[in-house]
């Protein structure tokens, strides 16, 4: 069985975010994958109970980690990053509901195309990954599993975005190693560094795609920081008439309708087949199989 991608979520403030996204994230992968609960030194005691309980049912294999001072969301994010070495990571934002089978079908993009460095599922407020609608915000699925199945059905084009949307990406290792990792100085927001670390990955020839058969939700969008989308601008002068462009043309339109059209399809789950996996995404359920979940000790750069 394929080893899936790390899955890195940086823990935010928000608690019952978290606790959504949890839930989700613990219903939608696959069981034993690696999971990192990235602390900056933000959540408080309600949030760390809420990291507590997951953490001692989860059939994930997972750690927790917390700064005992904060250095920031780009800064952080970088660190945790550098300690996974060339391992393919998936980000998830600390609000973000996956659905199932969202991060096999992640990984099965990268496994495509050697040149995709960053898959981007869709997101009812992922921007240039938006569904039903491009750069708009639309309320959370009602049905997780319908819209994951419709989402599966699809054909796994891999169409190209301008760069990656922070709900959920997958970052390939080695081509993050090769452009040098996060900005830690030019940017406060991962919004803005994850699109100045996509467009370099662009510079030095990889793909930043749609995973267009994998769907995570969110409650809204990320947002940049004060001055980040001035130093984006500084550094890539035609990034926002590109995005712009982009925009205007919905280049993905017709991918969207048919999404919405498979999903008006779609019947009730089959109740011999564990919809939850996809054939990457198949789980052993043995529970003996070493997995394990702790609140680890801080990794390397993450105690001080």
């Amino acid at each position: 069985m394929t080893e899936l991608p790390i899955v890195i979520v940086p823990v935010g403030a928000d608690d019952d975010a978290l606790d959504a996204c949890l839930g989700a994230l613990e219903a939608g992968t696959r069981p034993g994958t690696r999971v990192w609960l990235a602390d900056d030194a933000r959540i408080g005691p309600r949030g760390y109970a809420i990291v507590e309980r997951w953490m001692a049912g989860t059939a994930l294999q997972a750690d927790y980690t917390r700064r005992q001072r904060a250095i920031g969301e780009v800064a952080h994010l970088d660190e945790v990053l550098a300690a996974c070495g060339d391992a393919d990571v998936a980000v998830l934002a600390p609000d973000a509901v996956p659905t199932p089978g969202w991060l096999g079908r992640l990984a099965g993009s990268l496994r495509a195309d050697g040149a995709i460095a960053t898959a981007t599922p869709w997101c009812n407020a992922g921007e240039v990954a938006a569904w039903p609608r491009v750069g708009e915000i639309s309320p959370l699925p009602d049905e997780p599993l319908r819209i994951a199945r419709a989402a599966a059905a699809m054909p796994s084009a891999c169409p190209e975005l301008p760069a990656a949307v922070g709900h959920a990406v997958l970052i390939r290792g080695s081509a993050r190693i090769k452009a040098g990792g996060l900005d830690t100085t030019s940017y406060g927001s991962w919004y803005a560094a994850l699109i100045d670390l996509s467009l370099r990955l662009a510079g030095l020839g990889w793909r930043n795609v749609l995973c267009d058969t994998a769907f995570v939700g969110r409650a809204g969008e990320g947002a940049p920081f004060d001055g980040d989308m001035e130093r984006l601008a500084v550094r890539w002068p035609d990034w926002h008439p590109r995005l712009a462009g982009f925009l205007m043309r919905d280049p993905l339109r017709e991918s969207r309708e048919r999404l919405a059209a498979l999903l008006a399809e779609v019947g009730p789950p089959d109740p011999q087949r564990d919809l939850f996996w996809d054939e990457d995404d198949a789980a052993g359920t043995d529970a003996d199989d070493g997995r394990s979940a702790r609140m680890a000790p801080p990794k390397a750069g993450e105690g001080s």
